[in-house]
């Protein structure tokens, strides 16, 4: 077998586990040399590569032949793509896959696209033999920077996004940058709306950095890679403290808690919102949110507002195509939330750029009336 080696353009983030400890390899070239990477990690594995029928036509052949040079059988599943594929019935189908292919519980699911495909093959891996070892190979910025990383697995259900699933850790992400170039420019920007909300968690210096060079991000080279390196290191970090989310990990959520709900309250219908949109009118909901519990400055979240809008995302409930369900509809998907507490709101609020934090037993006349100021009706 091929031993694998670390390129020049690559870089490696370690997200540490004890035990389940994994790298995180990021630069151009990665889903070729996978079959090398996964051998030197994973020795004596078979695998079933689950992926969608977009990114399987453009990068499954690539795959499958680098796997084959090290002597590592595989099965296809190509699934529907979009959103709406995160179901119970593709969680069967995929399942039936690799049962089909008389996979064992040493074997490995291999999870080729965005996050929709790393959220459900993560978790077809941690059902199917009780646990299977898993690889996320994303190659959607979003996937790249957020869902490949950090083992939240699972799909969605009419009562809201990701309310099924289980944790499970992948052996092994290889994040290959050269994919994000056939990403549309929408995909890219909704990307984009999570490597932003890691300044916005913690790191002002990450924020301000991206503010002035968002248009090198956007067209690629050692900035993208930065870019992608600095936000996997920030979610490595909190994962690593709180891998469960029993506590600080919920920061990560920054401007999911209204932005899941957009989703739901659109149906998961990817040509009105898709998740990186919904985060990002989340970001700026969060901070106009806090502004008006006197948390902090009105400015900063017109600071979040116009950076999201210079790089072409939406920030405002009004930036959504067509109808929104009536408020109380909205506050009903908000209490589904899997923060939710008691039936208490937990939301991730802030006090300024970069200083988020977790609120406990948030009122809901308050986010109900914030919500009313902000529909447009």
């Amino acid at each position: 077998m091929t031993k694998a080696v670390a390129a020049p353009d690559r870089t490696c983030v370690r997200v540490e586990l004890g035990e389940r400890s994994y790298d995180i390899l990021i630069g151009p070239g990665l889903i070729a040399d996978a079959g090398a990477q996964i051998a030197a990690r994973l020795n004596g594995i078979n695998a079933a590569i689950i992926s969608d029928e977009t990114v399987a036509e453009l990068y499954l052949p690539i795959l499958r032949e680098g796997l084959a040079r090290e002597g590592i059988e595989s099965t296809d599943i190509v699934l529907p793509a979009g959103e709406k594929t995160k179901s119970f019935e593709h969680l069967i189908e995929a399942a039936h896959g690799v049962l089909e292919a008389r996979l064992e519980r040493g074997d490995a699911v291999i999870a080729l696209g965005g996050g929709v495909i790393g959220d459900l093959a993560g978790f077809v891996a941690s059902v199917v033999r009780r646990g299977m070892r898993f690889v996320q190979i994303p190659t959607s910025l979003l996937a790249q920077v957020d869902s490949s990383v950090g083992g939240k697995t699972g799909i969605n259900t009419g009562h809201g996004k990701n309310l099924i699933g289980a944790f499970h850790q992948p052996a092994l992400v290889l994040a290959d940058t050269a994919a994000l170039d056939t990403l549309s420019e929408r995909e890219f920007r909704a990307g984009y709306a999570e490597v932003a909300k890691y300044g916005l968690i913690d790191r002002p210096d990450f924020f301000a950095w991206l503010e002035d060079n968002w248009p090198q991000v956007f067209t690629g080279g050692p900035a993208r890679i930065e870019a992608i390196a600095t936000s996997c290191r920030a979610k490595a970090d909190v994962v690593a403290a709180d891998e469960r989310e029993n506590g600080k990990r919920a920061l990560l959520n920054l401007g999911h808690t209204f932005g899941h709900a957009l989703e739901a309250a659109v149906g998961y219908d990817g040509r009105r919102l898709v998740h990186g949109e919904a985060v990002a009118i989340g970001l700026v909901l969060a901070h106009e949110f806090s502004a008006r519990m006197n948390l902090a400055s009105p400015d900063d979240a017109r600071r979040v507002a116009a950076h999201l809008k210079a790089v072409g995302l939406p920030t405002a409930l009004g930036d959504i195509d067509g109808d929104l369900p009536a408020p109380d509809i909205l506050m009903h998907h908000i209490a589904q939330d899997k923060k939710v507490k008691r039936g208490k709101l937990t939301f991730v609020l802030t006090r300024g750029i970069g200083q988020s934090f977790i609120a406990d037993d948030v009122p809901s006349s308050e986010v109900l009336g914030f919500l009313k100021e902000k529909h447009p009706q």
